[in-house]
């Protein structure tokens, strides 16, 4: 479509009502995308656009036209609307509702530079983006989900992880059971990040197919876990503090192991 296919509409329009619905989180496998820098990334993937909301009165980018020709549908909303959908104090008169690439456990093939993320009980959307930007930059294969209380369709799952949770692999399994079988079955080394642990980090080779699994900063991984039969890692702690944010130590964690594979 172009822009000027575009429908004005109202507040009671039923696309308006999906956008909420979306925007509430209350719409698994679709997300809200919104600002100017979130579509230079959408426009940078593969995603489907369902739908494009524009708001001419505070839109200033050229992207507008390049939004509109990949969106199923594309409608014109005032400023007044504009305030009442967006969830950001600037959203430059773009939001979007776009489709989350879906992954299935089958479809992975591994090597011995392989590197995946468990995140087991993530609470938070920003830390869940987080981890996703994070798994992203250290050229993790996937992040695995376990016990998952946020959902990467979660509006700040998409400015948390700059975009990469539309091309990052999120893989969710229903129990702790099942993903660690899964990731014997592959040729693991699962390494469970636990600051009580005695072993550091720094002492795996990491020469083979490796997996680190992080928990939630209130409850610390799941006891299952611990049940699987994996060894501990910890990240020393100098100073006052007994642990480190989630996303910095899979942070951590991961680059040290990306650094054993390639040799930096």
């Amino acid at each position: 479509m172009t822009v000027h296919d575009a429908r004005s509409i109202g507040a009671q329009h039923p696309r308006v009502r999906d956008l909420l619905t979306v925007r509430k989180d209350a719409s698994p496998g679709r997300i809200m995308v919104e600002g100017s820098w979130e579509h230079d990334r959408l426009l940078t993937t593969q995603a489907p656009i369902d739908a494009f909301f524009w708001c001419p009165e505070a839109s200033t980018t050229s992207a507008v036209h390049r939004i509109a020709e990949r969106a199923a549908e594309v409608y014109r909303i005032s400023e007044k609307l504009l305030a009442r959908l967006s969830r950001k104090t600037r959203s430059d008169g773009l939001i979007s509702i776009a489709r989350l690439p879906v992954w299935t456990p089958h479809a992975f093939r591994f090597t011995s530079e392989s590197l995946v993320l468990v995140a087991d009980g993530v609470e938070y959307a920003g830390n869940l983006g987080t981890l996703i930007r994070t798994a992203d930059a250290a050229k993790a294969d996937c992040l695995v989900l376990t016990s998952r209380r946020a959902r990467p369709s979660h509006p700040a799952v998409y400015s948390a992880s700059r975009g990469t949770v539309l091309s990052t692999p999120v893989l969710e399994f229903d129990d702790i059971a099942a993903a660690a079988a899964w990731l014997r079955d592959h040729g693991f080394r699962v390494h469970l990040a636990d600051p009580a642990a005695t072993g550091s980090y720094r002492v795996p080779q990491y020469d083979g197919p490796t997996a680190f699994v992080v928990g939630s900063e209130g409850a610390g991984l799941s006891r299952e876990w611990h049940e699987q039969g994996f060894g501990a890692v910890s990240i020393p702690m100098l100073g006052q503090a007994d642990s480190l944010n989630v996303a910095l130590s899979a942070g951590i964690l991961l680059f040290e192991a990306r650094a054993r594979k390639e040799g930096w």
